[in-house]
């Protein structure tokens, strides 16, 4: 894992999009190609942790700096607190999450010190937009590592294979009776919460989607928009939506 920085004055958005590339792409390869390494470089025991990708697309583990204030943007502090307390697949796609939000940060930093215009500050989002975020690679990695491989499950002869007991023929009408239970409940929960939108993205309800209900403004949000899956949504008692966790977080200076 061979690490690097660039300290050039990035110019144009073309330097500034390589530099975001190249970030990037040492993010990927922690999360995904290196992931064991990165698991294990990030135990909950150490101080506070951040995950830096590198223009040369390369990664480091470390505290943050201890300039003040720092010359670029700083990762999310802290990731590995949460190592053991979550399912490592939602841990790794949190901390991806935080990724794509670093990256914006600093490639609009550098956009800032570069005084891009209007113009050039919609081809550099555009551009950006173009690439998945690091969240969605690390979940189709996820994916793909965990389909089973084929070739191996179907030594049963052809004449077995194509015979269908009565025990199967039970099977298959019991779960297509529960398919239809699963039809009318979908049916009844849409026509439930029809016109019900997404307090984030406007998107209406839909049952085939996981969604969460704030327990403060009681507007529901889908996972996605908020970055909360089913497994994680388990452990959350009551939960705040990000507006309403920024409104009860905030605190209000005093005033004489």
């Amino acid at each position: 894992m061979a690490t690097g920085s660039k300290s050039s004055t990035l110019s144009c958005v073309q330097e500034i999009f390589n530099n975001f590339s190249g970030r990037r792409a040492g993010l990927i390869r922690a999360l995904t190609q290196d992931v064991d390494t990165f698991f294990q470089i990030c135990h909950p025991d150490k101080d506070s942790l951040c995950l830096f990708g590198y223009p040369d697309e390369s990664w480091k583990v470390t505290p943050p700096t201890e300039k003040v204030p720092s010359m670029l943007p700083e990762p999310t502090l802290g990731i590995n607190y949460a190592r053991d307390s979550m399912d490592p697949r939602d841990w790794l796609l949190m901390v991806a999450i935080h990724c794509d939000s670093w990256l914006l940060a600093v490639a609009f930093f550098y956009g800032g010190r570069s005084e891009l215009d209007q113009t050039q500050r919609k081809q550099l989002f555009t551009m950006i937009n173009n690439l998945p975020h690091v969240h969605e690679v690390v979940r189709d990695w996820q994916n793909a590592k965990d389909k089973p491989k084929k070739g191996k499950s179907h030594e049963a002869s052809g004449s077995k294979s194509s015979c269908r007991t009565r025990s199967s023929v039970k099977r298959l009408s019991d779960e297509q009776s529960k398919s239809t239970q699963n039809i009318e409940q979908s049916q009844v929960e849409n026509k439930e919460y029809k016109g019900t939108h997404c307090g984030n993205c406007g998107g209406l309800y839909n049952g085939d989607e996981f969604w969460m209900l704030c327990g403060i403004c009681r507007l529901w949000y889908h996972g996605r928009c908020v970055g909360i899956t089913p497994t994680m949504a388990e452990s959350i008692e009551n939960y705040e939506c990000p507006l309403c966790y920024m409104k009860h977080n905030t605190s209000v200076p005093e005033t004489d």
